[in-house]
């Protein structure tokens, strides 16, 4: 049986590097601000999760996370820098994973420019609470699966080919290198 790949008559592959690379991780980041932040990625055992928003992407393709200085996932981090980021934009589309290092700081003027006054609710003590750290994930490696045309195209090309039997998807995939 053929793979679905091979029925796609579209290209649906695309490797991306350096400012292509780092444009599709800000613009499906932008679809999802919100990742599962991995950490003790050992092999053979379950790795730690638990949702984080990313701050920023900048112009590097890093990303930047507020995080607690007693928090599990900072303990996690001293052990072991290696993290993955799952992110997921929705049902159909906009899914990145990125694997990459982190780096925690105390750097109070990235606090203050990443800061946002909903961020209160973790930190009580405000932009100044010493509790705050900046976690800034460098990626090495990454991997996306997007729509090339957007959703509203991506859902009639879906239809059409269940109502024809042909393969119609406008998916693309491919590598991620910063």
């Amino acid at each position: 049986m053929d793979s679905i790949n091979a029925q796609q008559t579209e290209q649906n592959h695309a490797d991306l590097t350096g400012t292509e690379a780092v444009g599709k991780i800000k613009e499906l980041v932008k679809q999802a601000p919100t990742c599962f932040f991995c950490t003790s990625l050992e092999p053979g055992r379950p790795f730690a999760t638990r949702p984080m928003s990313v701050q920023t992407v900048d112009d590097a393709g890093h990303l930047w996370f507020l995080s607690a200085s007693d928090s599990k996932k900072n303990q996690e981090l001293a052990r072991d820098p290696h993290v993955q980021l799952l992110f997921q934009g929705s049902a159909h589309s906009d899914f990145l994973t990125i694997e990459g290092s982190a780096v925690i700081s105390t750097n109070r003027e990235k606090i203050r420019e990443l800061w946002e006054p909903l961020l209160k609710t973790w930190f009580t003590e405000g932009v100044e609470d010493p509790r705050i750290t900046v976690i800034e994930v460098q990626p090495y490696a990454g991997y996306y699966w997007d729509t090339k045309h957007g959703r509203m195209v991506a859902f009639a090309k879906m239809a059409v080919g269940a109502m024809t039997g042909k393969t119609m998807d406008d998916s693309i995939e491919g590598r991620l290198k910063v």
